[in-house]
């Protein structure tokens, strides 16, 4: 393991509590009903002329279901549902067109869901008609145009077929390829298939390729995990997230139909993610942060180098200066200092767009205070590192009193050697790296009122 990163398993169980990913700062938990839904036409309508906007797609519909998943999904066969979602989607395109004042440049684009491959290729031409008719697409090699695929669903026609569209980054989910595991969560998923798919991608000039995994699932143990690790390593992706499973089946319906008794417990869960960080890190993978590593000559490892890692709703991105535009339904909007989130619910989402306004359920407009902590955490969560001196310089405060209280807290954790405190800036050590998030827990000026709140827990 590189020096860089030093797992630490006895300060992981210490610091395993439930806290914010940070996908976004404040946290979809103070998202407010009450939101201004104009706030957002105004911040869109102010962007500058030449800003570049990245544009996310939700597309909620699956086959068939994954035990696991706590996604926003509809399982159905029944394509008429998609059929129908499309025309509002090509509708709400038309609604966020009519805000922007310029022809912004998307920069990034990504398919996410449920899953996407469920629509046509018919469909996926409709859309991309209404992408073009909507908005300035991107066609350079600068662009980065992905989309999360589900392996069992495309063939290598389709994948090329994806790529004449002008995708060019591919997002598979593998989650485990041991078969008792994969009985156990009723994803059947088989190496062959995976690897012709990544296979097609290459070929067909998809610039990048990353998978997802999940440790924690039923009947997972950490020298089986480790064998889907090493086949994984073989197919040699550019991108790997591991994601810690959180079994909450009073919340997930679908969770329901896996035994209890087949979910790793605290100690095996943190043998899964020893295996993991060893097995990526002595095949060369970089670790990035939270569950994300990449190969040393990947844009996300480069950027991290180079200070411009950027960290939105999406994860982590290379695209920090784009503003951020989400359709569909539950799909999340990040413009300037302000976030919203369209409705969650297919009928409330359709109610809407059928009557002409943006879909828009919920959100929040940033404070002064909030864009302030918002850069702290930020910063920590890319670069694992803040120069206090910038800091200050950007904000116009006083570093030592404006966070007096989270420099109390990150004492402890000096102690515990997670983060050694300058008068000129704050690092996060190699054993702190991997509890990035506990550390900027200690920033969260809205933490100690959501505590109570179900996040998800640090391992």
């Amino acid at each position: 393991m590189s020096a860089q990163h030093q797992f630490d398993a006895n300060l992981l169980r210490a610091y395993d509590v439930n806290g914010p990913r940070y996908t976004s700062y404040p946290t979809a938990l103070q998202f407010s009903e009450a939101f201004p839904v104009a706030a957002y036409g105004e911040a869109v309508r102010a962007l500058p002329p030449q800003a570049p906007i990245s544009l996310y797609m939700h597309v909620p519909f699956c086959d068939t279901i994954c035990y696991y998943c706590a996604c926003n999904k509809i399982i159905t066969n029944n394509r008429a549902h998609a059929e129908r979602y499309l025309t509002r989607l090509c509708a709400e395109m038309a609604l966020h067109r009519a805000n922007l004042c310029n022809d912004h440049v998307v920069e990034q684009l990504h398919f996410g869901g449920g899953t996407p491959t469920y629509l046509s290729n018919a469909q996926f031409e409709t859309l991309f008609d209404a992408l073009h008719s909507n908005f300035n697409l991107h066609d350079g090699p600068g662009r980065d145009y992905s989309i999360e695929i589900d392996p069992r669903t495309v063939d290598p026609q389709r994948i090329a077929f994806l790529a004449g569209l002008g995708l060019n980054r591919l997002s598979l989910g593998i989650q485990d390829f041991d078969p008792h595991v994969q009985r156990a969560v009723n994803r059947l998923q088989s190496e062959a298939d995976t690897a012709a798919v990544m296979e097609a991608a290459r070929a067909n000039g998809f610039g990048s390729i990353s998978v997802d995994l999940i440790y924690g699932l039923p009947l997972q143990t950490p020298e089986r995990f480790r064998a889907t690790l090493q086949r994984v390593v073989r197919l040699a992706p550019d991108r790997l997230s591991i994601y810690s499973y959180a079994h909450l089946p009073q919340r997930f319906k679908t969770q329901r139909q896996i035994r209890d008794a087949d979910v790793p417990g605290p100690d095996t869960k943190l043998s899964l993610l020893t295996t993991a960080i060893d097995t990526l890190t002595d095949a060369g993978y970089v670790y990035i942060g939270m569950d994300h590593f990449a190969r040393p000559g990947d844009p996300l490892t480069r950027a991290q180098a180079s200070g411009t890692l950027h960290r939105n709703f999406q994860g982590y991105t290379t695209h920090g200066q784009c503003d951020l535009i989400g359709m569909g339904v539950s799909a999340i909007s990040a413009v300037d200092g302000v976030y919203c989130q369209n409705a969650k619910t297919l009928d409330a989402y359709n109610a809407c767009v059928d009557t002409g306004t943006l879909p828009i359920d919920r959100g929040i407009v940033l404070s002064a205070d909030d864009v302030v902590v918002r850069d702290a955490i930020q910063t920590l969560m890319c670069s694992f590192e803040l120069d206090i001196a910038a800091f200050e310089a950007r904000h116009g405060i006083h570093f030592q009193e404006y966070f007096a209280d989270a420099l109390r807290q990150l004492a402890n954790m000096a102690e515990d050697g997670l983060v050694t405190i300058e008068p000129h800036a704050i690092h996060v050590t190699g054993k702190g790296r991997f509890l990035i998030r506990n550390i900027c827990m200690c920033f969260d000026r809205y933490l100690p009122a959501a505590s109570e709140r179900r996040f998800s827990r640090a391992i």
